[in-house]
C-alpha cells in the first residue's frame, strides 16, 4: 500500500503551515510584508448552513469576495448533497463582481453567467432565494457590462442581487 506523501509535496501541516499573503478588500495579493486589508473568518470552521448565511451577509454589505469565499466553502461541504452545483453557483456570482470590481470585464460576463446557468437550474424556492429572478438578475448585469452601461472598476454601479 502506497504510503501518503510526506515533505514538500505532502498535506500542509502545523509544522508546515503556509504562511497567510497580505491581500487587499478584493483578494488581490499584496506584497509579502503589506498590512493585510482583507478580514475574512475560517469557512472551513463553519458549517455549510453558517457559510451560506455568512455569504449572503458579505453580499449584502457588498463584500463580493468574502461572499465568493464563503459560498466556494459551502460548494466544497455540499458535494453529493445535490446542493452542489447552487452553491457553486453562488460562488461565481460573488466572483463574476470582484471582477467586475477588479476591471476585468471578461472575468465578470463569463462568471455571472456561468452563475446564473448554475443557479437557473434549480426550482424557485432552493435554499429560499427565487432562482428565476436570481439568474435573470446575472445574465442582466453581464449584458450591461457586455454593452457598456456597467462600467467596470472599482466605482462600477452596483446594487448586489437579492439571495
Amino acid at each position: 500500500m502506497p504510503q501518503e506523501a510526506a515533505g514538500k509535496t505532502g498535506v500542509p501541516s502545523d509544522a508546515r503551515a503556509k504562511p497567510e499573503r497580505p491581500r487587499d478588500e478584493l483578494g488581490r495579493p499584496l506584497p509579502w510584508d503589506a498590512p493585510t486589508r482583507l478580514r475574512l473568518p475560517d469557512f472551513d470552521a463553519m458549517s455549510l448552513e453558517d457559510n451560506d448565511r455568512v455569504a449572503r451577509e458579505f453580499l449584502a454589505g457588498q463584500n463580493y469576495f468574502g461572499a465568493h469565499e464563503a459560498w466556494e466553502t459551502a460548494w466544497k461541504q455540499a458535494k453529493g448533497t445535490g446542493d452542489e452545483e447552487l452553491f457553486k453557483g453562488l460562488s461565481q456570482l460573488g466572483a463574476g463582481y470582484v471582477h467586475l470590481l477588479r476591471g476585468n470585464a471578461h472575468g465578470a460576463t463569463t462568471l455571472l453567467r456561468r452563475g446564473a446557468s448554475r443557479v437557473g437550474a434549480y426550482p424557485m424556492g432552493a435554499r429560499g432565494i427565487d432562482t428565476r429572478a436570481l439568474a435573470r438578475r446575472l445574465e442582466a448585469d453581464a449584458n450591461a457590462i457586455d454593452e457598456g452601461t456597467l462600467l467596470p472598476g472599482p466605482q462600477a454601479a452596483l446594487q448586489p442581487p437579492d439571495v
